[in-house]
């Protein structure tokens, strides 16, 4: 199948070499040209001049952007693909993104007899190299079946999740609770060895107890206790991705105290200067309050 892939970053970049290495061709733009020329070598994969070069002849165009602006423009802006696309292709946008926008840019395309899922991944950086990650759907049910042998190239987990925005609800949903669970866990652990309790003993304990979640027994120790800030998921990503469930829940009327804690802790890791750390770098925000590093040999927790 010809494809046609938007956005080819740290997320994208895998995932269209997954595409092209599932038998499709693909043709891949990105704002960035650097970003384009690490996958050129690839014999199936072609530089694309624009947005619309890159949609030309696709019969799917899948986009990996940061957020609902640039997907907005992509879509609608100047030979964007509602432009572009021709009837009867399909639009998969992989970014986390805006429900609301969501749902009016699928209005939009279907006016045009384009189809529209929105598909946000989990699972990271180490995910998309790994083709293992997680692919939350919203569209059409059939559209979905239609795009499941394309999606399994990217993702071991497809789920359809709703009408179109319902992937990125979900998705929002999801990446608010990654956030908290690494506030909470940095306020329990630097507690406990404040209090006089060794990382190491509270890490087991807590991982085999009812506080545990696979952030503090898989990641915590080969990202934050092995002093790796390299991010599988960018703290700026995570504060988007909070702010947009935030505003979520402001539509709906749905307090989020907890989840308005989290989008703070975010900010004052933004404000330090450390957006482009991976997201545990809300911890750090802790660890300077407290004087606690949480820092475990690699020997121990590599």
């Amino acid at each position: 199948m010809n494809v046609g892939f938007i956005g080819v970053g740290r997320m994208g970049n895998p995932m269209a070499r997954h595409l092209a290495g599932a038998g499709h061709q693909v043709a891949v733009y990105d704002s960035q040209p650097e970003a384009v020329s690490r996958l050129t070598s690839l014999e199936v994969v072609r530089p694309a001049r624009g947005v619309a070069d890159a949609a030309d002849g696709a019969g799917v165009v899948l986009t990996s952007l940061p957020g609902p602006k640039e997907v907005e423009e992509v879509v609608l802006g100047p030979g964007g693909l509602i432009e572009s696309m021709a009837p009867g292709a399909t639009y998969v946008d992989l970014s986390t993104n805006s429900p609301v926008l969501v749902r009016r840019l699928a209005a939009a395309l279907a006016e045009r007899g384009i189809e529209m899922l929105d598909a946000p991944v989990s699972g990271g950086v180490e995910g998309a190299e790994a083709g293992t990650l997680s692919v939350m759907t919203g569209g059409k049910h059939e559209v979905f079946d239609r795009m499941q042998p394309l999606l399994g190239a990217i993702g071991t987990k497809l789920f359809y999740c709703g009408e179109a925005g319902a992937g990125c609800v979900v998705k929002l949903c999801n990446n608010i609770c990654g956030a908290a669970y690494g506030v909470i866990l940095g306020e329990a652990l630097t507690l406990g060895v404040k209090a006089g309790v060794d990382l190491e003993t509270l890490t087991n304990v807590i991982g085999q107890s009812t506080g545990s979640v696979s952030r503090l027994t898989g990641r915590f120790p080969r990202y934050l206790f092995a002093r790796n800030f390299t991010p599988g998921f960018s703290a700026a990503l995570s504060a988007k991705d909070t702010r947009l469930a935030l505003d979520l829940a402001a539509q709906y009327n749905v307090p989020m105290a907890v989840g308005a804690a989290v989008g703070n802790e975010l900010s004052e890791a933004l404000a330090r200067g450390w957006g482009d750390l991976d997201f545990d770098a809300t911890v750090r925000v802790q660890e300077e309050r407290t004087g606690v590093v949480l820092a475990l040999p690699a020997s121990d927790k590599g």
